[in-house]
């Protein structure tokens, strides 16, 4: 994918949250999928990707950004996304969607160490999916306790956002028929700009995504069918 697009698609830490984007396409057969939701859309990223497969988009969030349909509109895919306001803990859609996509939603849903709120969320995306519908995601893990400590301290939200275990996405997930599990990441999290952050996401590949335990990760992606 070019360059420029995927800086486009995945917005920030490029190097590990496009992993995500390349487990996706490379598991999903597009030919099935029509209907599609984005939660927790910020810029639109996502949304983007979709409409770009040809697919039909309400691309969402709490409050719609408008360098969202700035972004759609230099892509020339405006006519492929609506906008709507869509709360991930209330989604008022039921058997609608095949595909459901978030990236880096439920720690801020879950604020101020709200699990039910998170849970709540997970359970509306697969009201809302239809019977063999697919939920992608991509989510920041709690991963060690030096994560938790810097993200405290060099964070302005880190002592608010409620990341997720590794544990607690599987059991978030359980309702599902199957969920496909990956993870990576380990110092391109303390990058200060992109630039640094590239680097370390290249250092995460040759050594810790192999070195450090699975847990220690500080993203996890995939996808979970209903």
């Amino acid at each position: 994918m070019d360059k420029q697009l995927m800086r486009d698609i995945v917005q920030w830490d490029i190097q590990s949250w496009s992993k995500a984007i390349l487990f996706w396409d490379k598991k999903i057969d597009w030919s099935s999928v029509n209907t599609c939701l984005e939660l927790g859309a910020r810029e639109g990223g996502l949304s983007l990707w979709l409409a770009l497969k040809n697919k039909q988009v309400i691309c969402s969030d709490i409050v719609i950004s408008k360098e969202a349909e700035q972004l759609h509109l230099k892509y020339k895919v405006a006519d492929k996304i609506e906008y709507e306001t869509i709360d991930a803990a209330g989604i008022p859609y039921e058997d609608y969607f095949d595909v459901i996509v978030f990236k880096s939603v439920l720690g801020g849903i879950g604020k101020n160490n709200n699990y039910r709120l998170q849970e709540q969320a997970v359970n509306e995306m697969y009201k809302a999916l239809k019977p063999g519908g697919k939920l992608l995601f991509a989510e920041n893990l709690r991963s060690s306790v030096l994560h938790d400590v810097i993200r405290k301290i060099f964070r302005q939200w880190g002592s608010k956002w409620r990341y997720v275990s590794l544990q607690e996405i599987n059991t978030l997930m359980k309702k599902f028929s199957t969920v496909d599990i990956a993870t990576t990441g380990f110092l391109s999290v303390f990058g200060k700009n992109e630039p640094q952050r590239e680097i370390l996401a290249a250092v995460d590949e040759q050594l810790f995504n192999k070195l450090v335990p699975q847990r220690w990760h500080c993203i996890a992606y995939g996808i979970a069918e209903k």
